[in-house]
């Protein structure tokens, strides 16, 4: 069984940045695809972006490319998400998923574990 907790939300002026950070415990880390949900007020959850065991095939959103960076430490059994330039639709409660697989997709139900979210406010 895997535990993901996220931490790292908060509120921002829009143009601000954030670096939200994923903790896993409880599983072979190194072993899992792990991704990078959101869900806003109202609205269904959705991909933001994805990164393979190794660090290599990430993969983003095109609402998020160019301004989100995924990446993973793997002797911190980590993953993060940079957020620059961020805008008040970037207003959401963010997951970390993990799926017991190399690789992940951009598809909520491949992934096995999720974490409790962690809210982003964006103001204009």
């Amino acid at each position: 069984q895997v535990q993901l907790v996220e931490s790292g939300g908060g509120l921002v002026q829009a143009g601000g940045s954030l670096r939200l950070s994923c903790a896993a415990s409880g599983g072979t880390f190194s072993r899992y695809g792990m991704g990078w949900f959101r869900q806003a007020p109202g609205k269904e959850r959705e991909f933001v972006a994805i990164i393979g065991w190794n660090g290599g095939r990430t993969y983003y959103a095109d609402s998020v490319k160019g301004r989100f960076t995924i990446s993973r430490d793997n002797a911190k059994n980590a993953v993060y998400l940079q957020m620059n330039s961020l805008k008040p639709e970037d207003t959401a409660i963010y997951y970390c998923g993990a799926k017991n697989t190399l690789y992940s997709g951009s598809e909520e139900r491949e992934y096995d574990y999720w974490g409790q979210g962690t809210q982003v406010t964006v103001s204009s």
